[in-house]
């Protein structure tokens, strides 16, 4: 017997027919003998419409009152995916919240979950009752309603597979696993059966949107075991069907490289002519924190005369805030600011990096034969990022899929 936690994102729970696939994959888990909780997303395009409505209210909304509304997406899927065990002769429950409760700090739009009551779970859990709980929210120290942004349903099961020390959290979506490339990019990449939490880490921060961020932190921090699996296939979480999440030493045969992640959400500014001297990078990109633009990979010229250009990305949709900003900068001196916005970041990630040597080779080769130009590069243990022109971001992909290897079966 094992303690399931089994989270359902929205296109698994898009409409009553999807709901009840989700449910009788529950059930084949119940009649094996397995206590599960089961986390739910909003039905696939509803938090899209209610942050709409919030919008169409006025632009400049309360964030309390948002969360009330945006929350309610996923209390309607709870409810009706406890109905739909039910008529399986499963007894089971919703429970919101605030009724476990799911205590998060006061930061509402995108709390972070400080604590877990999971006394009244247990003792429902040990009388065979399946618990049903809405990802994405809590409630706050004020006892209001809170979210946990965009994606918090991943971070919502892991944080309840902590607390419940559960055995297993399960992530349905709509692909079989986490795959060595996007398969819409690259037609042979293939599923990853295990994963390292620091490669998923990784993968999730350069671009893979299998799995929200936080989740993987959360999993990694309490050594939750995560799996992804799609909730289309016949198979069960029990079956392992799945991409597992684990620790580094309970993957046998680690993999020099395990999968190729890309971001096309990129921009890069240069900032020509600034003064070359102590404290320079600390005033430019203060002035861009205090604006609470996220500044990625910083490359830092050679001095000439005194003078030395910074070159840094940004996400494009903080492109337009970045520039001002820094035009904005009282104490900032330069001669002019280039701006593209059209670039794309490739990252190489695995964990077998940390022991062989030749990775970063490869990859400069590889695009070199493909007379793709890199810009921009940053490296870390497992991870080696470059910068290039959005438009060859498919070839990079796929010729470094192949140069790796991850072609082959």
């Amino acid at each position: 017997m094992a303690l399931i936690v089994a989270k359902f994102g929205g296109t698994s729970v898009a409409d009553i027919e999807r709901i009840e696939n989700a449910a009788n994959k529950v059930a084949i888990e119940v009649e094996a003998g397995n206590k599960v909780v089961v986390v739910v997303s909003a039905m696939s395009g509803v938090t899209n419409t209610l942050v709409d409505y919030c919008s169409q209210i006025s632009p400049l909304y309360d964030a309390r009152e948002y969360d009330s509304v945006v929350s309610s997406g996923e209390q309607i899927t709870s409810g009706l995916m406890a109905m739909a065990l039910q008529k399986r002769g499963i007894d089971a429950r919703s429970w919101l919240g605030w009724q476990i409760p799911i205590r998060t700090d006061n930061v509402h739009g995108r709390a972070r979950i400080k604590s877990i009551d999971t006394d009244e779970l247990h003792k429902r859990l040990n009388n065979s009752e399946v618990a049903v709980v809405p990802g994405f929210q809590g409630v706050t120290e004020l006892g209001r309603i809170s979210t946990l942004g965009r994606g918090g349903s991943d971070t919502s099961a892991v944080a309840l597979a902590a607390a419940l020390c559960a055995d297993r959290c399960d992530i349905y979506t709509d692909v079989s696993g986490v795959s060595t490339a996007d398969p819409r990019i690259v037609p042979l990449a293939k599923k990853i059966n295990k994963i390292s939490y620091e490669e998923m880490l990784e993968l999730a921060s350069l671009g893979s949107k299998v799995l929200q961020t936080r989740s993987v932190e959360m999993g990694a921090k309490n050594a939750v075991p995560i799996q992804v699996l799609s909730s289309f296939d016949d198979e069960v979480g029990s079956a392992m069907a799945g991409t597992l999440v684990t620790t580094e030493d309970k993957i046998m045969e680690q993999e020099i490289v395990s999968g190729i992640a890309h971001n096309r959400d990129e921009a890069k500014i240069t900032v020509v002519g600034v003064q070359d001297v102590p404290g320079i990078a600390a005033k430019l990109f203060g002035v861009l924190a205090s604006a609470a633009v996220n500044v990625d990979m910083i490359v830092q010229n050679i001095s000439a005369d005194g003078l030395t250009d910074m070159t840094f990305t940004v996400p494009r949709t903080e492109l337009d805030l970045a520039v001002k900003t820094l035009n904005d900068g009282v104490d900032l001196q330069y001669k002019e600011i280039i701006v593209n916005d059209k670039m794309a970041k490739i990252s190489v990630v695995g964990i077998g990096m940390k022991s062989h040597a030749g990775v970063a080779n490869t990859m400069f080769k590889t695009l070199a034969d493909k007379n793709i130009n890199i810009y921009v590069i940053s490296t870390s243990e497992i991870k080696i990022s470059i910068l290039i022109d959005d438009d060859y971001t498919e070839l990079a992909v796929r010729s470094l899929h192949a140069a790796y290897g991850l072609d082959k079966e």
